[in-house]
């Protein structure tokens, strides 16, 4: 360390010691700065500092004990005491919009399509792949109650919860509540809607009263938040009844949680990826008929990708997260996970609107997905998009053209990284502070990257902001088609697009074989995507092409081997399941 210092150089204090004509006293003095000196070169090095002189450096430091060590702890003692960032959001609000002023009458419901002839499937399994607009009909002409789709559900959800290891919490007593209120309502000629009597389930960082929100967590698995988050408050208003919270990767990071990790129903030896896993897979495998999921950075893309749903991750801002644990108040994003893309319109347009206590939620100004005329969309597609979707939807009359998304900014992953590591650190700055993070489930994970986030300087997080502003700028003025076709879950284009806060669609579009299969006659899959991305507030472009798309194919409606791998394969039952992963009602 000495050979590199400024000032007290090795050869510096080869000579001072040498030299009879320093006292003994400026001798001890030499070796004390030295000592101080050595770790703070270190120390400056870790920010990118060694610019400062020794002098500068204890200069440095005597201010930062005096005036900023009191303000650090005043302000940390003030809001960070409690972990999740549940409270106490940031003033620094992101606005994604590119346009300048909003339209009137933002509140406008959409236009779903009216359903006729639907009858009551025999078979159980048959009802549970139905659709929002299928169940809801069959509720709405009294052929099925919503307690008895609850019962079908919750039967479902606790038969395949050992293969998929999914499920944090059946919300078995509230559920039967809310079904018995959707029934007894409609008997009284009051019906909601399309999600009246419509069972779901939640991401466990989303609070609901008086049962456990674990945020997937063992720091915080008992964990019982007598809050009702707003997305939870308007499904209930819908109508909708809650059957289970659902696994949400530790902390809201990857498909690990306290209980195991949790499975693609596709493939049941692969893991389902993403924090949104349980919302994923039990949507999948017709244990909900939707779930509610949340991205920071691709936990909506790559679970529904990997899972083979429909899900949309939708423009920031457009659902209000009170209630919802942050990761990062300027990237986190609630959406749907779903059997189909209108499926996704019919819950968007129920969790949609302006958060009160959420200051980045707004009344986004959507048209209505249903009245989009698709024939005067330009539509381009890039180099990976999957081409049946790009020829599907030329015949159907969009213009279809190449398109490559332009911009310079070249760190946006690391944009991404510095953005989410700090901003998820200010939330769970005590939790790292008491060590509670030795006991993580991944230590490769937010463990490592939230003490790395430690050392990431004030100055140079605002730098990555202004780099996040310009590329903004940049792919809004390259953004010259209505939408674009590409895949999903590339690592970039999931930064880039959590970062500008674009929506995409995830869309089924087809299967391969497995990469190293079982014997010839299993029936695993690994599922094909595609994404579809519109421009911040255009969600219901990216809707209406994809429900065009689905309208003449059944990607969407297949269903996993989760019952039937074939006669050479069977479910694994890890040993693992029956100890760790019990949920409570």
């Amino acid at each position: 360390m000495w050979i590199t210092m400024t000032g007290f150089t090795y050869f510096t204090i080869i000579a001072v010691f040498s030299c009879p004509v320093f006292t003994s006293e400026a001798k001890i003095l030499c070796w004390t700065r030295v000592h101080q000196l050595s770790p703070l070169n270190c120390a400056f090095e870790l920010f990118d500092s060694t610019f400062f002189n020794d002098t500068e450096m204890l200069e440095i430091v005597k201010g930062e004990k005096e005036f900023n060590t009191p303000i650090i702890r005043a302000n940390r003692e003030l809001v960070a005491s409690v972990n999740g960032g549940l409270s106490d959001p940031s003033s620094l609000v992101f606005n994604s919009g590119w346009g300048k002023e909003q339209a009137q009458n933002v509140t406008r419901r959409f236009s779903y399509p009216s359903l006729s002839g639907i009858h009551k499937p025999t078979s159980e399994e048959d009802i549970a792949y139905l659709s929002i607009l299928e169940l809801g009909e069959l509720i709405k002409t009294k052929q099925i109650t919503s307690l008895e789709l609850t019962e079908i559900f919750l039967k479902r959800l606790k038969r395949y919860n050992h293969a998929l290891e999914a499920v944090v919490t059946y919300t078995e007593e509230l559920a039967y509540k809310q079904a018995k209120e959707a029934d007894n309502m409609l008997a009284r000629g009051v019906y909601l809607g399309p999600l009246h009597g419509i069972p779901y389930g939640l991401k466990d960082i989303i609070a609901v009263p008086h049962y456990r929100t674990t945020w997937g967590s063992k720091s915080f698995k008992n964990q019982v938040l007598n809050i009702e988050a707003w997305v939870y408050k308007r499904l209930k208003s819908a109508g909708a009844v809650l059957v289970a919270k659902l696994v949400s990767g530790s902390l809201a990071y990857d498909d690990i949680w306290f209980g195991g990790r949790t499975r693609n129903p596709w493939n049941i030896e692969e893991f389902s990826t993403g924090s949104s896993a349980g919302p994923a897979a039990c949507t999948s495998a017709g244990m909900v008929p939707f779930a509610i999921g949340s991205e920071t950075a691709g936990s909506v893309t790559y679970p529904a990708a990997r899972c083979g749903v429909t899900a949309l991750r939708p423009t920031f801002g457009t659902t209000g997260r009170t209630g919802v644990m942050s990761i990062s108040e300027s990237l986190d994003k609630l959406g749907p996970f779903c059997r189909s893309a209108i499926d996704c319109a019919i819950i968007l347009d129920a969790i949609r609107g302006k958060d009160p206590d959420d200051l980045s939620s707004r009344d986004i100004p959507f048209d209505d997905p249903f009245s989009v005329d698709i024939t005067k969309l330009t539509v381009g597609y890039l180099e990976d998009a999957e081409m049946e979707v790009v020829h599907v939807l030329a015949a159907k009359g969009v213009k279809m053209i190449p398109f490559k998304l332009n911009y310079t900014v070249e760190s946006v992953q690391g944009i991404l990284n510095f953005t989410m590591d700090v901003d998820m650190l200010a939330h769970f700055d005590e939790w790292q502070r008491s060590g509670q993070d030795e006991v993580y489930e991944a230590q490769e994970q937010w463990p490592t990257e939230l003490r790395r986030a430690r050392v990431i300087p004030a100055v140079d997080y605002v730098q990555a902001q202004r780099a996040r502003g310009k590329l903004i700028r940049e792919v809004r003025e390259s953004f010259t088609v209505d939408a674009f076709i590409g895949n999903a879950t590339d690592w970039e284009r999931v930064c880039l697009g959590n970062l500008v806060g674009i929506p995409v669609i995830v869309v089924p579009t087809g299967f391969k074989n497995i990469s190293q299969p079982h014997p010839s006659n299993s029936r695993r899959r690994t599922t094909i995507t595609t994404g579809i991305y519109a421009p911040p507030e255009k969600d219901h472009i990216a809707l209406a092409l994809a429900m065009a798309f689905q309208s003449v194919t059944d990607h969407h409606k297949q269903r996993p081997p989760i019952d039937d791998l074939g006669p050479d394969d069977v479910i694994p039952n890890p040993p693992s399941v029956t100890k760790m992963i019990q949920p409570l009602a």
